[in-house]
């Protein structure tokens, strides 16, 4: 069982939960979590994360999950009977580092002004990140994931595309969704 260490999520530099997961729904995207005030804060990220700096990542804001969720795998049955799966693609802490004017910014102020950034510690993403927002399209949210220089950088690398297993169960979206299928 995943747990996070508890710490006050708005306080700046505190470490909270991040999940990333791999959502093979309508369309395969990554959903981004992150831990805010006891509900993971969640991002529909189309292509999945990035860890080169200079690719810049569309990311949909979707609603809040509680914290339950940041463990969950399993497969479904979608709309017209096609098969659906979540897997735990990545999973870790992270420390808000959002500032302004130099001084931290906590992370709820940062999250409805429209600018995140987190330094990540994942088993599969790790360094600073920034998410900021864009504007608003039907309804949505929309928002820019960029990985910043530093810690994790990987230019050229697309583990989202590279990497489809869990880093919980081992298994991939695929074979989920022919578990289930088999039952």
């Amino acid at each position: 069982m995943l747990v996070a260490r508890r710490r006050p999520s708005g306080r700046y530099g505190a470490e909270v939960l991040y999940v990333c997961q791999r959502h093979h729904a309508r369309a395969l995207h990554h959903d981004l979590r992150l831990e805010i005030d006891g509900v993971l804060v969640s991002w529909a990220v189309p292509k999945g994360p990035s860890p080169d700096p200079s690719v810049r990542r569309l990311a949909i804001r979707t609603d809040d999950h509680d914290m339950a969720h940041a463990t969950y795998e399993g497969a479904y049955v979608r709309d017209g009977g096609a098969p659906g799966s979540v897997i735990v693609w990545d999973t870790g802490t992270y420390e808000h580092r959002t500032r302004r004017d130099g001084a931290p910014v906590p992370a709820p102020v940062a999250l409805a002004d429209g600018h995140l950034v987190v330094d990540l510690d994942g088993r599969r993403l790790t360094g600073p990140y920034a998410l900021t927002r864009t504007g608003v399209v039907a309804g949505n949210e929309q928002w820019i994931l960029v990985k910043m220089r530093g810690r994790g950088v990987e230019v050229e690398a697309d583990p989202a595309a590279e990497l489809l297993t869990s880093v919980l169960s081992g298994l991939t979206n695929a074979e989920l969704e022919r578990r289930a299928q088999a039952r």
